[in-house]
């Protein structure tokens, strides 16, 4: 009893100690955005946790009290919030350079340690970035390459589609699986089957970890990071599954690197090992065994995550407005009929086209977006933001905004379209984000998006199953993926 009673003394005293070094570096703080008042020790933690794991919701409210540029506290740390298209734009094209770093978030230096691209800092942000583009291109981005290899999975799709013979079933490893093989016929040269027991392990881990990241116990380890790493709790869960992720890419670059030809290279791996012997003036400096587990760990979350839920909720969608679906079957008959969709049938086909982007806005998958910090002193619409301060775009705010959205909650193919029902670009239409963070894959996304919906459109009608009211309600997450729900495909012909 005794020894507890010690441990709560000592941990209060370290809480209130870390309560006065905040306070005395807040008084260092000229003119900072305004926000809501926190509380000691803990600032307002308590005010992302009122909605139930949905903090952008807690966010935007916040903004239409203090403005569109406001800051809130997480234990000691001050992030800044951006809210709205304006303001989100100012900083993240306007302001590209001073907004360019990523802030120091105790979870994810613990996880990737710096390494990869999506959570790397200066210079190996800038190689890592640089490499994993160009290593994307070579291997299909935005050709013609990849567009045939999208279809053939697209085939295969179809035929697992089929396999159901129009009884309901769940889609989500089903849909993972046939994104991730797109990246991941880039990063490994190779593909799963629908029913490989390792992906699905993969996507076990994956699925789980995006859930949690949002979770109590990871909001107060980014807050208190020393105290919290010796606390039992779900960030334990987050670990645990992150290092079976990386021992899977691990071991899969153990394979290869002894099978490297300069002459032919088969993928990402490749080329990464390749780069690591041309390396120059340092060895290693950049391209060594830690970054490139890293980056494909991030390049297959990524690549396979976002756009798999926005497909997800592009069914979802269907099911809910049979009218909008019977439209977009309308316009694959009279523009490419049977044919594959090729990327250049885009242009043609406004209303699918249309569909598509509405299915991103409304879907609004990276509500928080990923977050930033400042890379130097900034003065930003007359506030003054220190340098490394962690700012969040908030990018459902940008997709929501009823200053460039007529029907902001609703799902309304029209934001996208004219009077005359031609395809219409919205400025506002940021779910890749903006400015020098954007989104690496957001060219191969595009692609996928358009020819895997065009491609089950053009094959099937999706209904609910029998007697089921289609809900629209989010998973709470890191991602907003719909709730799972069972669909069924009928043959069009």
């Amino acid at each position: 009893m005794f020894d507890l009673v010690s441990l709560l003394l000592s941990v209060v005293v370290i809480l209130f100690l870390i309560n006065v070094f905040s306070n005395r570096k807040g008084n260092l703080y000229y003119n900072f955005p305004p926000g809501p008042k926190p509380l000691p020790i803990i600032g307002n933690i308590h005010n992302m946790l009122m909605k139930k794991q949905k903090p952008h919701k807690t966010l935007q409210e916040l903004s239409e009290k203090y403005g569109p540029v406001f800051s809130m506290k997480t234990g000691s740390e001050r992030t800044v919030i951006l809210c709205g298209y304006d303001a989100v734009k100012d900083a993240l094209l306007n302001h590209a350079d001073d907004f360019s770093e990523r802030p120091i978030i105790p979870i994810m230096e613990e996880l990737t340690k710096g390494n990869g691209i999506i959570f790397a800092h200066g210079e190996n942000w800038k190689v890592m970035r640089r490499f994993a583009i160009a290593t994307l291109r070579d291997f299909g981005m935005g050709k013609k390459s990849i567009e045939n290899k999208i279809n053939e999975e697209a085939d295969a799709l179809i035929e697992v589609f089929e396999s159901f013979k129009g009884k309901p079933f769940d889609n989500l490893a089903i849909m993972n699986t046939a994104i991730a093989n797109i990246i991941v016929s880039i990063i490994l040269g190779n593909r799963f089957e629908y029913n490989s027991p390792v992906f699905l392990k993969l996507m076990r881990l994956i699925n789980e970890n995006i859930k949690l990241f949002t979770s109590p116990f990871i909001v107060f380890y980014n807050a208190f990071p020393s105290l919290m790493r010796w606390i039992p709790g779900t960030h334990k869960t987050v670990f645990k599954n992150y290092l079976e992720l990386k021992h899977f890419f691990e071991e899969t670059f153990v394979k290869y690197k002894d099978q490297v030809d300069v002459n032919d290279q088969r993928n990402l791996i490749d080329a990464f090992m390749v780069r690591q012997k041309e390396e120059k003036p340092s060895p290693q400096q950049f391209f060594h065994k830690d970054n490139l587990i890293t980056l494909m760990n991030s390049l297959f979350r990524a690549g396979m995550e976002t756009t798999s839920t926005t497909l997800r909720w592009g069914f979802l969608l269907m099911m809910k407005y049979p009218e909008i679906q019977k439209k977009v079957h309308n316009e694959i008959d009279n523009v490419i009929g049977s044919a594959q969709p090729q990327m250049e049938n885009r242009k043609q086909m406004p209303y699918t086209d249309a569909v598509i982007h509405e299915m991103q806005r409304f879907g609004n998958i990276v509500p928080t977006g990923i977050p930033h910090a400042t890379n130097r002193d900034v003065t930003f619409r007359g506030y003054f933001i220190p340098k490394g301060t962690q700012v969040i775009p908030l990018l459902s705010s940008v997709l929501q905004d009823k200053a460039y959205f007529e029907k902001p909650e609703e799902f309304y193919p029209e934001h996208f379209l004219d009077s005359k029902g031609n395809f219409v670009k919205n400025e506002a239409f940021l779910p890749f984000s903006a400015g020098r963070r954007s989104c690496a894959g957001e060219t191969l996304a595009k692609m996928e998006l358009f020819i895997f919906f065009t491609r089950l459109m053009q094959k099937f009608t999706i209904q609910p199953p029998p007697g089921v009211k289609v809900e629209l309600t989010p998973n709470s997450g890191f991602t907003m993926s719909p709730l799972m729900q069972e669909m069924c495909v009928l043959p069009r012909n």
